[in-house]
Order: C-alpha cells, then sequence, then structure tokens
C-alpha cells in the first residue's frame, strides 16, 4: 500500500499545517436579495450539531475547508472548469458533509456564487443538514417538469449559496440521471451563469448513479476515508471516474495523535 501510505501521510501534514494559520475574516460584499430563490431560515445551533462551517465560530476545522478551497478553486480556474462532482469509492466516506462544507466555503469568495445540487436520487440528504424540508427537488424537475427556479433554495444567513435539493428518492435513479433532460440541465447550468462553481453530491462509485452522471461534469472530487479506503478501492476509483478528469482526493476521518482530524466528519 506503497502509493496509499503517502497520501495519507501528505494529508496528514497539511492538516497538521491547517491547525495553526491564522484565521482571516472573508471580506462580505452586499448581501444578495433574492426575489425568485426561495430563502429559508436555518438554525446555527442545528449546522453546528451537524457539523456544517456556518454553524462554527473560526477553528481549525473551518479552516481546513478553506484551505481545501482555495486549492479546489487554484486548480478550476487554472482550467476554465466550473462543474464539479462529489463522490467517493464506497459509503459512509462522509463525501456530503464534505460537499457541503467545500460550497459554503467557495461561497465566501468574494464575487463567487455557489450551487450544491443533490444529484444523489438513491438518497437525497443535503436539505437535512439544514434542518429545511423543501416543497421542491430534483426528482420533480425531473419526473413533473417542476421549473429549476422554483426548486432552488437559499439557507437564510448563508450568502451567495444555493442549494438545488433532491428531496424525494427516486427508484430508478440510475437512469434518471443519465437521461438527456438532466444532461440539458447540467449544460444550463455550466453556461447560464459561467463564473458559478455548480458542485454535484453524487452517490458512492460502488453505485452505477455515479459512473452514469460523471461525463456530464468538468471533474471529479474523491472523498476517501482513512482505516477504510484501501489501495486497491482507490485504484478502482480512479479508473472508473475515468474519463472524467480527476481534480483530486480528500482524506476524511483522519486522526493524529488523540485528536481529530479537521477534516472529519
Amino acid at each position: 500500500m506503497e502509493n496509499m501510505s503517502k497520501t495519507l501521510e501528505q494529508s496528514q501534514q497539511e492538516n497538521q499545517a491547517s491547525s495553526t494559520v491564522p484565521n482571516q475574516p472573508d471580506i462580505q460584499p452586499a448581501p444578495i436579495q433574492y426575489t425568485q430563490t426561495q430563502v429559508l431560515p436555518v438554525s446555527r445551533e442545528f449546522l453546528r450539531q451537524q457539523r456544517v462551517i456556518s454553524g462554527h465560530d473560526p477553528s481549525p476545522f473551518v479552516d481546513a475547508f478553506k484551505i481545501l478551497r482555495t486549492k479546489v478553486l487554484h486548480r478550476m480556474r487554472d482550467q476554465g472548469l466550473n462543474t464539479l462532482a462529489i463522490t467517493s469509492p464506497g459509503p459512509h466516506a462522509g463525501k456530503t458533509l464534505t460537499a457541503i462544507n467545500l460550497a459554503i466555503s467557495l461561497a465566501l469568495e468574494v464575487n463567487q456564487t455557489v450551487l450544491l445540487v443533490d444529484a444523489n436520487l438513491r438518497n437525497p440528504s443535503v436539505h437535512k443538514y439544514f434542518g429545511i424540508e423543501p416543497k421542491f427537488g430534483l426528482s420533480d424537475y425531473l419526473l413533473d417538469n417542476v421549473p429549476v427556479q422554483n426548486i432552488l433554495v437559499n439557507p437564510k444567513g448563508i450568502a451567495r449559496f444555493i442549494i438545488l435539493p433532491g428531496k424525494r428518492p427516486l427508484l430508478d435513479s440510475s437512469e434518471m440521471l443519465s437521461c438527456p433532460k438532466m444532461s440539458q440541465l447540467v449544460e444550463d447550468l455550466k453556461t447560464r451563469y459561467p463564473s458559478r462553481i455548480v458542485l454535484f453530491d453524487l452517490p458512492h462509485l460502488g453505485t452505477s448513479d455515479a459512473l452514469a452522471f460523471a461525463p456530464y461534469v468538468d471533474a471529479a472530487l474523491l472523498i476517501i476515508e482513512e482505516g477504510k479506503t484501501t489501495e486497491d478501492e482507490l485504484k478502482q476509483a480512479i479508473e472508473q471516474i475515468q474519463p472524467t478528469p480527476l481534480l483530486g482526493t480528500v482524506l476524511n476521518k483522519a486522526e493524529i495523535g488523540d485528536s481529530t482530524d479537521p477534516y472529519s466528519t
């Protein structure tokens, strides 16, 4: 497991460095007034309990996602990308929470808006981390032609961050993710607001869903779980995601000494 060991070592060194990064407040421009997007109230205490960074005060945990944000932004801007799929080799790696916190961190950038699409139609759960119950979801767009603008949600108080929730699960999720209507939606999201970054929370690569959807996006980010994801699983995941470019990997649930790593979910 030489390659995996190198990955773990590098991530742990970066995580240790994140705990010493001084907190620098993000510059906040004038708030956005949403006219069509539904704005739903959220509880900061609930966000904190769910480990969503908007519920936390400045800390190494929050800084870790800002560091991840910087790396993701640099690579996406250098390559002219604006759509990114978040997935993992197997289940329970913490990819959904990582996707949420990365999206919020990206939205803290000045003049940067972010859309997080819950494309896990087998088990849509992004909205649950915010304690909200949207009226519509991606499944309603695909099955019942509900307009996208009627589905979008902004958690109140989190500027420049929009969610396209999944809401209800679909039995034929793989077929719906690869249907022409979904392909057209991704293309519309990519081109309508070229300065917006669109993240897609996908099922893990042990399902056909992620493989069916991956070719629609510019790149993918793999979430790997320390102590669970094996070297063979990681290699297989990298092969499976092709030809979609791999932006990088995130080591999750890592421990340093006796303390929990900031990337842990």
